[in-house]
Formats: C-alpha cells, structure tokens, sequence
C-alpha cells in the first residue's frame, strides 16, 4: 500500500523526468530562441490531466494514492508554470514582447483547450452511469 506520500514523490520523480526527456527533445528539434518545449508541456500536462481528472471523478474508484501519484505527483512536477514565467518575462526583457505576449496567451489558451479537449475525449469513453471499474 502506498503512502500519500510515497505515492506524490514516486509520481514526481517520474514526472520531472518526463519533462526534461521532452524539453530536451524540444530543444534539440526548435533550439532554445523560443520555448517550444515548455510550451508542449504544459498543453500536453494540461490534456492528460483533463483526462485523468475526469475519468477519476467519473468512472473509476481507486485508492487515493493512485490519485496523488499521477494528478498531485506526476503532472505537478512535469507541467512547469514557474518555467512558462519567468521564460515570458526573459522574452519580453530581451527586447521580444510580441513573442512574450504570444508565448503568455498562446500557453494560456492552449492549455485550457487542452484541459477541455482531454475532458471531452474521456466523457467520449466513459459512461456517467458507470462509476467502477
């Protein structure tokens, strides 16, 4: 059985190396002049939590621990919304804030849609009458 605790910090340690394993592909495919990689993270931290969130409040019941291991654990250290600032504020400060306001809303909008689309696909799925696996 797993501890709340174990279960946030094993998600973590494989969610932050998730995230470098995509950001370090996004820099070897786009370079480093605009933030691709983290851009994807968080679009794709924002989908799958969509996902994850809904079918767990909705179909499956499962221990809690598998909750706080990929939603709390896993997700919170792959998306990186303290990266995402502090990467708008440096374009801005460098001269580029055409790229920093598109790189904020482009971040912003995708992610939520990227929230919204997860949800919908695993509505797609699920029954709302079926609540146990």
């Amino acid at each position: 059985m797993l501890t709340p605790y174990l279960a946030i910090s094993v998600g973590g340690a494989l969610g932050a190396n998730a995230r470098y394993l995509l950001a370090s592909w996004a820099t070897a495919q786009w370079g480093t002049q605009f933030p691709v990689g983290t851009l994807l993270i968080n679009v794709s931290g924002s989908c799958v939590l969509g996902v994850y969130l809904t079918l767990a409040i909705e179909r499956f019941t499962g221990h809690p621990a598998v909750r706080l291991f990929v939603a709390t654990g896993f997700l919170g250290a792959y998306t990186t919304f303290s990266t995402f600032s502090v990467e708008a504020l440096q374009l801005i400060e460098s001269g580029d804030a055409p790229a920093g306001m598109g790189y904020m809303v482009a971040s912003v909008v995708l992610s939520i849609g990227a929230a919204a689309i997860g949800m919908i696909f695993a509505h797609m799925f699920v029954s709302r009458s079926t609540k146990s696996l």
